[in-house]
């Protein structure tokens, strides 16, 4: 009987299908993150520290993935859709529907961490419990006891805003590198269904290694979504302006660094795969094939497709006596 009822339930729209795969991955994704950050700065780290923030991030990138992927193939991230759109594996129709699935996730998400770490919640007015606690009655962006850095990024008082923009350009293009990386046939691709583990890692390295400069955004539904709550949940205006008019940076910068890191597979391993050089494999092929006959056995040629392209072929020797 459930299942019947199941049945019923079910979407018939595939984008529609896809698009809430989009959003509940993106809402575990942010709710694990932003849970970490919020649990590490309102309890003044003694509930957890920096390397918690990371693992948070990391394994709700992993989770994420996981809920989304058999549906939506779980993007999670705005630059990621752009890049695919660009390298043509993704439908530009798809792209704006996509995006914002994704940040209407993160949204949703980040206002479920503020009801986690609220005792009463409603906009726009009155907050208690562990954030009201930790900066004394006052919802503050920047200072010792800024709690907006909770929902989204904000740069080191020693960054410039172009040295974050170098940051996150970085950034996002090793998360590219990376995800191309692992979901490529034809290079070492990760093993089936370990690919959301070893994204969350790569996530994971990106952390601890670039963090510190400005949070590692790399992705921007991740940051504006939240940011976009905190603006209505009453920090206000400030989470726009603060770090020079930062919010920009993380929003439009990551999809640049992004193309860059597609850019760089691409260019630097994608097409210096076998099967990407078809003239140099014809020539192979005929170099042995004369090696063979001076050999004075007959040639027998075994090819096997990958994708639909040919791939590497093998030389067997047929029994001359």
């Amino acid at each position: 009987m459930m299942d019947r009822l199941l049945r019923r339930c079910r979407i018939k729209s595939r984008l529609f299908r896809e698009c809430l795969a989009e959003f509940f991955g993106v809402y575990i994704l942010i709710l694990f993150g932003c849970g970490s950050v919020a649990q590490v700065t309102t309890s003044q780290n003694t509930k957890g520290e920096y390397l918690s923030i990371n693992l948070g991030f990391a394994l709700g990138t992993t989770f994420g993935i996981y809920v989304a992927k058999g549906v939506s193939g779980a993007h999670l991230n705005p630059a990621v859709s752009l890049t695919l759109c660009v390298l043509g594996r993704f439908s530009w129709t798809g792209l704006p529907f996509y995006v914002c699935s994704q940040l209407l996730g993160a949204f949703l998400a980040a206002a479920t961490v503020a009801l986690q770490y609220y005792d009463t919640f409603l906009l726009m007015c009155l907050f208690t419990d562990a954030i009201m606690d930790f900066t004394g009655g006052h919802l503050t962006v920047s200072g010792a006891t800024a709690t907006a850095g909770i929902f989204s990024t904000y740069p080191a008082d020693y960054l410039s805003l172009w040295g974050g923009v170098v940051d996150q350009i970085i950034g996002t293009a090793a998360l590219l590198v990376c995800v191309l990386a692992l979901g490529d046939p034809r290079n070492t691709p990760a093993p089936p269904g370990l690919e959301p583990v070893l994204v969350g890692a790569a996530v994971l390295v990106i952390g601890i290694s670039m963090g510190s400069n400005s949070g590692y955004a790399i992705n921007p539904a991740r940051d504006f979504g939240p940011r976009l709550f905190s603006y209505i949940a009453g920090w206000g205006d400030e989470v726009f302006r603060a770090g020079h008019g930062w919010w920009w940076v993380p929003v439009f910068v990551t999809c640049v660094g992004a193309l860059l890191g597609a850019l760089l597979y691409e260019l630097l391993i994608g097409v210096h795969h076998p099967d990407s050089e078809p003239e140099e494999a014809e020539d192979l092929t005929a170099v042995l094939q004369q090696t063979v006959e001076l050999d004075g056995m007959q040639p027998k040629f075994d090819f096997f497709k990958e994708n639909g392209k040919d791939g590497i072929f093998s030389i067997t020797s047929a029994d001359t006596g």
